[in-house]
Order: C-alpha cells, then sequence, then structure tokens
C-alpha cells in the first residue's frame, strides 16, 4: 500500500504508546482505513499540550497526521465519544486485545471489517466485563480470519470431509480441525465448529459467535492460544501472563 501523506478525520484506536523524547510519545496505531501506523506525536507530554488526555489506549478517537515515511506525524486528535475505558480486568483485556493486533496484523495493511470488530469488542469490555471470555475468543477468531490463518471450521482440515455429528474435533495449527483420539481429551462437537463457521459467515460474526465461544470457552481458549502462539512466533503474550499474574494474586489475598 502507498503511504498517504495526509489522513485527515481517521477513525483510530492507539494500541500502544512509549517516550521518544523527553516531551514526545511514539504511537502505535489501529486506523480504519489506514491500518496499522506509527506516528509521533511532538510534545503531548508537556502540561499544554490538547492531546495528552486524549492519546489513551482503548478510546475511541479521530486522528489526522501527515508524512510520507515510515513513522508519520500526529497532527490532530479528538476523542470520538461513544464508550469510557474499560476497567480492572477488561482493562486488561482490551491490552491483551491490544497486543494481538501488534503480533499480527502488519503494518501499513488495512482491515476495516476487523476494525469494526475490534471497535466493538472494546465497546463490550467497556460496557459487559462479564462477557470479557467470549468477547476475547469470538475476536481471536476474526483476528485470525482477517489475515488468512484460520482454517475451515466446519471441514476436517487433513480431508476436508464435513464434520460428523457425533464426533469430537479440536483445532490444532498444522492440520487444523482433526477428531480427537482414543483418550484424548479437549474436543469440541461438530454442532459447535458448525455454529462457530456459521457464525463468522455471518453479517455481524462477533456478536453471532458470542454464543458458541461462551459455550466453549476453556477449550476454546487453549486451542486458539496454541494457534496464535504458533503463528505469532512468541511462546507467551506479555498481556496474558500479566492476566495470570494478577488472578493469582488475587486468589492468594
Amino acid at each position: 500500500m502507498a503511504l498517504s501523506p495526509r489522513v485527515n478525520d481517521e477513525a483510530a484506536y492507539v494500541l500502544h504508546r512509549y517516550d521518544w523524547s523527553e516531551a514526545s510519545l511514539v504511537l502505535e496505531v489501529f486506523a480504519r482505513r489506514a491500518g496499522r501506523v506509527v506516528l509521533v506525536a511532538k510534545g503531548v507530554k508537556r502540561p499544554s499540550s490538547q492531546f495528552r488526555p486524549v492519546l489513551l489506549p482503548l478510546q475511541p478517537l479521530r486522528l489526522s497526521w501527515g508524512g510520507d515515511a515510515e513513522v508519520r506525524t500526529l497532527k490532530a486528535a479528538q476523542w470520538q465519544g461513544g464508550h469510557v475505558m474499560p476497567t480492572g480486568d477488561a482493562l486488561l483485556a482490551g491490552s491483551y486485545l491490544n497486543e494481538l493486533v501488534l503480533r499480527l496484523l502488519a503494518r501499513d495493511d488495512p482491515h476495516p471489517a476487523l476494525f469494526d470488530h475490534y471497535a466493538l469488542a472494546v465497546a463490550l469490555l467497556a460496557q459487559q466485563p462479564q462477557a470479557q471470555a467470549p468477547v476475547l475468543r469470538a475476536f481471536e477468531l476474526l483476528l485470525l480470519r482477517a489475515v488468512g490463518l484460520l482454517p475451515e471450521l466446519d471441514r476436517e482440515g487433513s480431508t476436508l470431509a464435513p464434520l460428523r455429528d457425533g464426533t469430537l474435533y479440536r483445532l490444532v495449527p498444522d492440520t487444523g480441525v482433526r477428531a480427537l483420539a482414543e483418550g484424548e481429551e479437549g474436543g469440541l462437537p461438530a454442532v459447535v465448529w458448525h455454529g462457530l463457521a456459521q457464525s463468522l459467515a455471518s453479517q455481524t460474526p462477533l456478536t453471532d459467535a458470542l454464543p458458541w465461544c461462551a459455550q466453549a470457552a476453556g477449550v476454546l481458549r487453549s486451542q486458539l492460544l496454541h494457534l496464535l502462539h504458533y503463528h505469532s512466533g512468541v511462546r507467551e503474550f506479555r498481556t496474558r501472563r500479566l492476566m495470570r499474574d494478577v488472578q493469582q494474586l488475587a486468589s492468594s489475598s
């Protein structure tokens, strides 16, 4: 994709931010029409900067930027409104979504549909924190599909044969969906895989997938995480480790 020298009023979210100088920040941004881009926010850390209270993760923004280099310059930023920032466990879950997007999306590769799914997922985390697990599973599925890494869920990966009723299946990175071997655990019935596949093909895939993801959350979590590790090249996501440490601390207190 050719880099545009000027982008105005683009729907976007800040995925990550880090210091560039005493007064400036570098922002990793997920924008609806531009994809994942890197921006320099000059002078944003000064108390007088109008951008300072706006450029926060998990907040719907409207951004403008300029420049034709790989790192471009932020020109304007405005909070779009719509929901407050997720808090508590939902904040950690949102940070996990951000890490997934950073790990699996290439820069300057637009994914407008995935952006819309991400925006809805963040809003649901803020408004319905009890739905955290199914929201994360549904977004993981949609992200893997968007980048071409999700196998067909309603067919056996090695033979492409339709899944059989009464048989349990699991999702594995190298072959896709396969039947459980004798004595193996961690499978889901064909009806769940069919339900997930049909949900992802609908006009509202994230919300349609939520009931199926809630029904299969425990089993689906480990299998999708294995798939994400396999394709991202990391052994453990930083935010998942943090989520686990927080949960262990809470259970021991």
